[in-house]
């Protein structure tokens, strides 16, 4: 984009994944403004020159692009359709590009709801995590007008390496929702095969290491894989908020009519984990509850 053309961007939840989201965004030369729901957590892009906005409402009142991304559906409904929500004070003609991993059905709902006032939305999920976003390599999914994808196409960007529309409003968080059962299926799948190498008396990591190179090769096996041998579950996608998007998964697969009992084992094995409070930890972490089953 040409700088006398670049918009202007409101960004809503500067968390884990959305402040190196704007410091990506802000070294790509485009000018941020900034709400939070907790006013700390915008705090270090205040002092590095962002103008902060009371609520949404006011944010979208002297922006050009709002771009969210918070913990869950509630939250979306709240920062673009509640009392001194986007919707509130957005003009006719304003972007928003919903980053959050949400509900597909309630996306749509949403987008109905901005559209009756003449705003514009994209439903944009991510997945590469905390690393990703630091990097600016997120995979975004993309749902909505293919003509409003272009026009945020360049700020995306900044943030991302992979930028796919997938199709209407909804689309791209369906995409994620699919993303997150393969992720926690796989996890599942890895740490059963490590068992059984185990239980042989095999090295599982030389297992790791052959099958790396192999047809079972996939980023799960190579990056939580080692994880899971190195039992290091640091949280770089957190096991709580994983068990949000499984709960979406079931939802949406409910929604349709659909008997999905490999992902529902992976969503009840994943609500194991948080209710055995350890919901901080990585959502790789869900090998524990695997290993657990698997002496049972």
């Amino acid at each position: 984009m040409n700088p006398m053309t670049q918009p202007k961007i409101g960004w809503i939840g500067p968390g884990i994944m959305g402040l190196p989201m704007c410091k990506n965004l802000m070294k790509a030369g485009f000018i941020l403004a900034v709400y939070a729901r907790r006013p700390e957590a915008a705090q270090e892009l205040v002092n590095q020159g962002v103008e902060y906005y009371a609520n949404p409402a006011a944010l979208a009142a002297n922006v050009d692009i709002v771009i969210s991304i918070v913990s869950d559906t509630p939250d979306v409904e709240a920062v673009l359709l509640g009392d001194n929500g986007v919707i509130a004070g957005g003009k006719p003609g304003l972007l928003v590009v919903d980053m959050s991993t949400i509900s597909p059905v309630t996306t749509r709902e949403i987008a109905e709801k901005l559209s009756e006032k003449g705003i514009r939305m994209l439903d944009a999920p991510v997945s590469g995590g905390d690393v990703g976003a630091i990097a600016g390599t997120l995979t975004i999914m993309v749902g909505g007008n293919a003509d409003d994808l272009e026009y945020a196409r360049p700020v995306l960007a900044a943030m991302g390496k992979t930028i796919t529309h997938i199709g209407n409003h909804g689309a791209g968080q369906l995409a994620k929702a699919c993303n997150q059962l393969i992720a926690a299926q796989t996890v599942i799948a890895v740490t059963e095969a490590f068992e059984m190498a185990k239980a042989a008396g095999v090295d599982p990591a030389k297992v790791r290491a052959a099958l790396l190179g192999g047809f079972a090769y996939s980023k799960v096996l190579e990056l939580h894989g080692q994880r899971i041998l190195d039992e290091n579950f640091e949280p770089g996608f957190k096991a709580h908020l994983h068990n949000k998007d499984m709960h979406i998964v079931t939802d949406t697969a409910a929604t349709f009519g659909l008997n999905l009992p490999g992902t529902q084992h992976a969503a009840d094995y994943m609500q194991a984990l948080v209710d055995a409070g350890l919901g901080e930890l990585d959502s790789s972490a869900l090998a524990k509850i695997v290993q657990k089953n698997a002496l049972t």
